[in-house]
This record gives C-alpha cells, structure tokens and sequence, in this order.
C-alpha cells in the first residue's frame, strides 16, 4: 500500500470554512469521480476544527499555525499509482484535479509526499504496513 499525504493550507482570500466547504462539497466528489481511473483504493479528508483544546496544545509546544486539513489517499502499489497517472486518462483526471486545487489550495505552502510504510502503535495496522 502506498499513501500521498498531503498537508493543505488554504488560499489567502478564503476563510477556513470557505476551504473545506469546497474541499468537502466539489473536490472530494472529483476525487471520488476519478478514483477508478486513478485506481485511488483509499481518500479521505481531514479538516482542521478550530477548539480550546487545539489552541492550547499549539501554544504549549509553540506550534505554527494548523493546516487547514489533510488528505490521505492510498493505492496498491508505485508502479499501479504511477501507471494510472501517466495513462492519457489518469493524466486527463489530474488535470482537472490540479485545476480545481488552485481554486482553494495554497500550493505553494501544503507539502505533500508519499510513502509506502505506516509504524502503527496503538490500533490495528492496515494490509501492508508495517507495526
């Protein structure tokens, strides 16, 4: 299994629930639209809840600022993820996903990467990753 987590931040100009409203209401159905040529086995988002608590845990540790969310999205394996992007329709389907990103995501400033290990403590572990 092989997870892209992606830590977003919003744009500038939009309120945080602005963000996920878009995140939540237009991309995540484009994901879910895409997911069969992308063979995408696993999205989910993760948004970002303004609380006490959360302030409190952000100033005790001096912590930046929260994203906004985060995504997880997970496929069977590299050479399944990178076949389905580098085919003409999973090149076609990230286009349109990229093009709706810049709509509400601050590029620039959400870092995202992938990896093919998750170290599980607590909980059970998922097919593939290691605990």
């Amino acid at each position: 299994m092989i997870k892209l987590i992606y830590c977003l931040r919003r744009l500038p100009q939009l309120t945080r629930e602005d963000f996920q409203r878009h995140w939540r209401e237009i991309h995540g159905p484009m994901v879910k639209k895409h997911a069969k040529v992308l063979k995408i086995q696993h999205y989910i988002q993760i948004h970002t809840k303004d609380s006490a608590f959360n302030e409190a845990a952000r100033a005790a540790r001096g912590a930046p600022e929260p994203y906004d969310g985060v995504a997880e999205l997970c496929w069977k394996s590299y050479e399944e993820m990178t076949a389905a992007f580098s085919s003409p329709a999973g090149q076609k389907a990230a286009a349109e996903l990229l093009e709706d990103e810049k709509l509400f995501i601050d590029l620039s400033k959400s870092p995202v990467w992938t990896t093919p290990e998750e170290h599980v403590f607590v909980g059970n572990a998922r097919a593939g990753n290691k605990s």
